[in-house]
């Protein structure tokens, strides 16, 4: 039986978390994990970045943003980026990775999770559609704005 886990980074684990890459079509729609850690440790008391682990290895990685002052009501509660390893896609790592976030976000007392995507070809479009987001007709800088209420 797999067992998944969402782990924080640690100093035990980024340099795995940072060796996980999307398939190379995909590099266009999110950025590779340092990056991402990278913001996450100058905002730390925004980002919520966590490792996905099938059975101990990482396959997918999940940060969430939690910023109730931000300017923004889509940035407030929401994903900020999900990257899945190539090679593993398809097998709900990605699925169990948002839940991890929606989980968090109703524990912290929110009511809806909101997620940022490129409308474009071979973006990622499709699988938040099929997780339950719903476009809200706002855009930031080209990409749509969806959100899921918890």
């Amino acid at each position: 039986m797999t067992t998944l886990t969402a782990e924080q980074i640690t100093r035990d684990n980024v340099a795995a978390a940072c060796q996980l890459a999307v398939e190379p079509h995909q590099k266009d729609f999110v950025a590779p994990v340092a990056v991402s850690l990278a913001e996450a440790y100058t905002q730390p008391d925004v980002a919520w970045p966590r490792l996905i682990l099938r059975d101990g290895e990482p396959v997918a990685f999940v940060m969430g943003a939690f910023d109730p002052d931000a300017e923004f009501d889509f940035f407030r509660c929401g994903i900020w980026r999900l990257n899945v390893g190539a090679g593993v896609q398809g097998r709900g790592y990605g699925r169990f990775a948002v839940e991890t976030v929606l989980e968090e976000a109703r524990r912290r007392g929110n009511t809806a999770v909101t997620v940022l995507w490129l409308p474009a070809e071979g973006g990622p479009e499709d699988f938040y559609l099929k997780l339950g987001f719903r476009p809200t007709g706002q855009t930031h800088h080209g990409e749509v704005v969806g959100r899921i209420d918890l």
